[in-house]
């Protein structure tokens, strides 16, 4: 059974990082195209960032919300996958997830809070 356990999330300010880690049980990262995505209140869990498997290369990619700003990375070693988030603002608050991508078929993990202030 995969477990996604998200954490690293909290309060930052405006312009400030963090950086949220996704650990898996069950499962080898690096062998999946992973995603991390968010959902803010009152909207729809959104990708921010994806990552391709070992195999395919680790191609990065990010939505333009975030690119420039945000790095998904992963370490194989530890089989977490990793995004750290600079230049944080109040646009970025919301439960992160990470997860397959495109197709899931893993069950949600419990997501980690960040929360923008100024």
């Amino acid at each position: 059974q995969v477990q996604l356990v998200e954490s690293g999330g909290g309060s930052a300010q405006t312009g400030g990082s963090l950086r949220l880690s996704c650990a898996a049980s069950g499962v080898i990262l690096s062998m999946d195209d992973m995603g991390w995505y968010r959902q803010a209140p009152g909207k729809q869990r959104e990708l921010v960032a994806t990552i391709t498997s070992i195999t395919s290369g680790d191609h990065t990619d990010y939505a333009d919300s975030v690119k420039g700003r945000f790095t998904i990375s992963r370490d194989n070693t530890k089989n977490i996958m990793y995004l750290r988030m600079n230049s944080l603002n109040s646009e970025d608050t919301a439960v992160y997830y990470c997860n397959q991508y495109p197709t899931i078929y893993w069950d949600w993990g419990r997501g980690t809070q960040v929360t923008v202030s100024s």
